[in-house]
This record gives structure tokens, C-alpha cells and sequence, in this order.
């Protein structure tokens, strides 16, 4: 071997070394269970059995409103950030949609820490400033995160989270990592990493409940990934079941219901197939919307998602959804679509519930 030929090879073991330094320092790695800090008064009361509880779920889309066709939604979006002022008044709006409801547990989705696209906002402490007589508890997530990404549209930090908010004590909480769709060694640093966030909360007889926090995969194409996640998922809440600990989960689980898959436009089809990956959860556990609301007559009603699309004129899809433990009682359940269309591309789902008695 020439000196020239190994000089060039040494100066090539040292750039792959620096660039594999540089992705290492600029990207996240989260374990695949992991304690999280809970923000918790001691004032906050504790769940009864046998109570009542209404919860929500609601995917905020980083509070970027409804004016844009962002560069991810469609082929031809090439919007990359909302103004300071559309986040200012989506934030308004959240906040007063949840004090109107007052829920006692709110699931969020797509709250932004630290992104560039959203102004490097904390959105998770904006809106707990405009609640935090309501809810005294929290507990959040980072499902994405980054000090630099260098997709050209993005081309800098991402923070993305799951945020819990709870009028009553949560106990503690955990960060459970979800499988990812699959990429070569480099990119997938750069990607979304799905995962549960986890709240106990105590129950004055001695248990706890489990209520859980998602967001799944939003796949341009169809693949194995919301199979495999919706699989871990399952097993998670079967582990819950067995044990007889109470649960309920909520968030954007990115999959149709059955029957609404053949009701889209071929165009609209693309990131779906017509065997729902859901089937998993929902042969075995409560769903709502069920798939009797979201595909009957009275469809309209359950719409979730109102992509951020031009030829669409309102919500046309269900994706968003609570599963919970079918010793829990449904008591009511709707979408909230009245005035929130213009809120985020997701409606918040609402339901209540009674809870187990006690033994």
C-alpha cells in the first residue's frame, strides 16, 4: 500500500469519525423505558373508584392553525413554519376550548419545546400558564427531538412532545419507546421516535390507574411500522388488563377505523391500507369513536382529521381516538367540531367514563 493511499484512507476513517461525532452530539437516543419527571401539587386530590372522569384527547399540531399547506402534508405545501401570530391565536383558542370543557385529564399531542419551525417555543408552559389553576399536575415527553436536522425545510432544531395534564395526582410517570419505521443508520437519528408517555395515578383505595399518551407513526406509504406499533401498544395494555389495573389510552394513532378506508378518494388512500392495523386493539378492547359511530350513518360526527389540504373543505377521517379497559364504564363520548376546525388539523375527542368501584 502507497503512503498516498494510506494518508487517504486515514483521512477518510477520521471524516466518517467526525461526522459520526457531529450526528451522535446533534441527535437523541432515548432508552426504551425511562422515568420521567411529573410536575405535581400536593393539593391536587386523589382518584375515588367508582368516579367519574372526563378526559380528552387532542392532537394540537404545534399549534400552527389551519392557514397553511405545509411542506409535509401534501407534495405540492411548501409552507415550513406558522407565524408567531397564528400560534398566539391557536394557543388562545386551545386554551379556551379545555377551560370551557375542563376535563379532567387532557392527552396532548405535537406540542413543540425547542423547534425552530414553531420560534423555538415552549409551548407545553404557554398554555400551562393559561390552566394551571385546572390542572396541577403534568407529566410530558419528547416523541421527536433534535438540535439539528438537516432536511432542507426544517434545517434546524426539532423538539415535538406528548404533554398529560391532570386535575388529580399522578403518582409518577415513564417514557416507553415504540418501534420505528425503518431507515438506514443515519437517518434514523434524524426521525420522529414514537412512544407512550405513561401516568400512574393513585386511587384512594391502595391502586393506581394507568393513563397513557400516544402518538404513532404518520407513514407517506404504507409499511410494517403502525403494525409493529400498534402491536407493542397491545401488549402493554394487555400487561395492564392482567394485572386488573384500570387504563385508558388517547392520542393520533394515524389509522382509520373500519369501513372508512374505501369511503376516501384514491388520492386520499395513500398512507392507509384497507386492513386497519387498529384491528389489533379494537377486537379486544372498547374504542371511541367505535367503529359502528365512526362508519355509520352518523360518521360525520366522528371525524377527527381535517388535513391541511385545499381540496378538502372539512374534516374527512377518523384517526384520533381513546381505547380504555373494559371494566371502565363509557358514560358519553363526542368529537368537538363546532368551533374548533380552525384550531389545529385534529378535533379534540371528549368522552366520560366511571371508573371501577372498589372490590
Amino acid at each position: 500500500m502507497t503512503r498516498l493511499l494510506r494518508y487517504t484512507l486515514l483521512g477518510l476513517l477520521i471524516a466518517i469519525g467526525l461526522i459520526a461525532s457531529l450526528i451522535y452530539s446533534l441527535t437523541w437516543r432515548p432508552e426504551a423505558k425511562e422515568a420521567l419527571p411529573v410536575s405535581c401539587s400536593a393539593q391536587a386530590p386523589t382518584l375515588v373508584p367508582g368516579q367519574a372522569l372526563k378526559v380528552m384527547t387532542w392532537n394540537v399540531q404545534y399549534l400552527a392553525g389551519k392557514r397553511y399547506v405545509f411542506w409535509n402534508d401534501l407534495a405540492a405545501g411548501d409552507d415550513e413554519s406558522p407565524t408567531p401570530e397564528d400560534m398566539a391565536f391557536s394557543l388562545d383558542e386551545v386554551a379556551r376550548v379545555i377551560r370551557d370543557e375542563q376535563p379532567d385529564i387532557v392527552l396532548l399531542q405535537e406540542l413543540d419545546d425547542g423547534a425552530k419551525a414553531s420560534d423555538y417555543q415552549n409551548q407545553l408552559k404557554l398554555l400551562q400558564d393559561r390552566v394551571t389553576d385546572l390542572y396541577p399536575c403534568t407529566a410530558q415527553a419528547f416523541d421527536w427531538k433534535a438540535d439539528f436536522v438537516p432536511e432542507p425545510h426544517i434545517f434546524g432544531s426539532v423538539g415535538r412532545q406528548l404533554a398529560t395534564l391532570s386535575r388529580y395526582q399522578i403518582e409518577h410517570a415513564e417514557r416507553l419507546q415504540l418501534p420505528v419505521a425503518p431507515a438506514n443508520f443515519i437517518s434514523r437519528q434524524f426521525k420522529p421516535k414514537n412512544a407512550l408517555l405513561v401516568t400512574y395515578l393513585p386511587l384512594h383505595n391502595g391502586g393506581q390507574m394507568a393513563v397513557l399518551n400516544t402518538h404513532l407513526d404518520r407513514a407517506p406509504q404504507p409499511d410494517e411500522t403502525l403494525q409493529t406499533q400498534v402491536t407493542a401498544v397491545a401488549k402493554v395494555l394487555d400487561k395492564y388488563e392482567s394485572r386488573g389495573t384500570p387504563w385508558l389510552i388517547g392520542g393520533d394513532f394515524n389509522l382509520l377505523p373500519l369501513g372508512q378506508y374505501r369511503r376516501l378518494p384514491a388520492e386520499q388512500r395513500t398512507p392507509y391500507s384497507a386492513d386497519s392495523a387498529l384491528h389489533v386493539l379494537w377486537d379486544k378492547y372498547p374504542m371511541i369513536p367505535n367503529n359502528n359511530e365512526a362508519s355509520g350513518i352518523d360518521r360525520a360526527q366522528w371525524l377527527t382529521h381535517y388535513p391541511n389540504d385545499p381540496g378538502l373543505n372539512g374534516p374527512d377521517r377518523t384517526v384520533d381516538y381513546l381505547f380504555y379497559s373494559p371494566h371502565i364504564k363509557r358514560v358519553e363520548a363526542r368529537v368537538r367540531q363546532d368551533d374548533t376546525l380552525r384550531i389545529s388539523d385534529h378535533l379534540p375527542v371528549i368522552a366520560r367514563f366511571l371508573l371501577p368501584a372498589a372490590p
